[in-house]
């Protein structure tokens, strides 16, 4: 029993580390993004994900309530994150650097 216990327990840490991944990528997506990959909005995705890691830390993994979650974190993963990596720049922010011209980065002439 101490065997099986010891299994839920990992299981658990792993999703809750598996939804907190997929909150942070979320949120350093561009709002734009997501428009651009005709996917939901930043705010719904941060919801759904935000609600998938407080249930991950808060219920048991037996609970249903955490393979909602999951499912909702799946979808997120293989479906919505593809996407957004899609687009160029990859659908993150991007500050730019000093060697930055107008028209992009200045490459020396190379």
């Amino acid at each position: 029993m101490q065997g099986f216990a010891g299994f839920m327990w990992l299981l658990s840490v792993a999703l809750i580390l598996f939804s907190g991944f997929a909150l942070i990528d979320a949120a350093t997506r561009r709002e734009d993004a997501y428009r651009a990959a005709s996917k939901q909005t930043k705010p719904f995705w941060l919801i759904i994900l935000g609600l998938a890691f407080v249930v991950n830390l808060i219920f048991n993994i037996l609970s249903f309530l955490p393979v909602i979650g999951l499912v909702a974190t799946i979808v997120y993963m293989v479906d919505v994150r593809p996407a957004l990596r899609g687009l160029p720049g990859g659908g993150r922010s991007r500050r730019g650097s000093s060697s930055d011209g107008p028209y992009g980065p200045y490459n020396g002439g190379r």
